[in-house]
């Protein structure tokens, strides 16, 4: 009997079945594997790492269904964007871009709804109660107001508008409605160097994509500009 006999013979038809049908599932989880990374490279933003706009709203609809009224949902725009591209150059943008980006996933933890909407515009989405939001807004308008350090030593001073809306202040989980509400909002603090929370009558106000300085009885949170 020759060795891949007596092989066989010690390790039984069964066992030699698994070893036969392991290397097609090993080829399987390498195909696997490759298109979970596509699958993510399409979620997500590659300058930032935060959620693309599809990826974004969906987790953050099944947020606000799980969490409901604890829930905050928060716009950022990053404040004179425009003018760090045009003094410092493109890549000095993108490096404040990505800074937001990794400033806003440690703020919001794991379990948010972190995303970049376009250009310098964020959004995120989180279980955050009304006992902890004060603090906790004005823990992110001191981290987009920290200045961004480049690679080559140059350090850029940034600031950021960030507007809040709630299901329990608004009355609604509606997302696109509660992003309409902290647009406004964002735009009633717009360069104050403060959060500013929505109140019910921000539901009211009309605008053209969310864009229009709203009305006064927002509640602002934060550092002076």
């Amino acid at each position: 009997m020759n060795s891949a006999a007596r092989l066989s013979g010690r390790i039984g038809p069964h066992a030699l079945l698994i070893t036969t049908a392991a290397v097609p599932l090993t080829g399987w989880a390498v195909h696997a594997a490759t298109l979970y990374k596509q699958i993510a490279a399409k979620e997500k933003d590659p300058l930032t790492g935060l959620l693309r706009r599809d990826a974004y709203t969906a987790r953050a609809r099944r947020l606000l269904a799980r969490h409901g009224d604890t829930t905050t949902v928060v716009m950022v725009d990053a404040d004179h964007f425009k003018q760090i591209n045009d003094t410092l150059g493109h890549a000095a943008g993108d490096a404040v871009l990505a800074a937001f980006g990794a400033r806003l996933t440690a703020w919001a933890g794991p379990r948010a709804a972190v995303g970049r909407l376009g250009g310098d515009e964020f959004a995120v989405v989180l279980d955050l109660p009304p006992g902890r939001r004060r603090l906790r807004l004005q823990q992110l308008v001191r981290m987009l107001h920290t200045p961004v350090v480049l690679d080559d030593g140059r350090t850029v001073d940034v600031a950021a508008s960030i507007g809040a809306a709630t299901p329990s202040v608004l009355g609604t989980r509606d997302l696109a409605a509660l992003q309409r509400a902290a647009d406004t909002a964002l735009y009633d603090g717009k360069h104050s160097g403060r959060a500013v929370l929505a109140t019910m009558e921000k539901t009211t106000v009309p605008s053209v994509n969310g864009r229009r300085a709203g009305r006064p009885g927002t509640a602002m949170w934060g550092r002076a500009a």
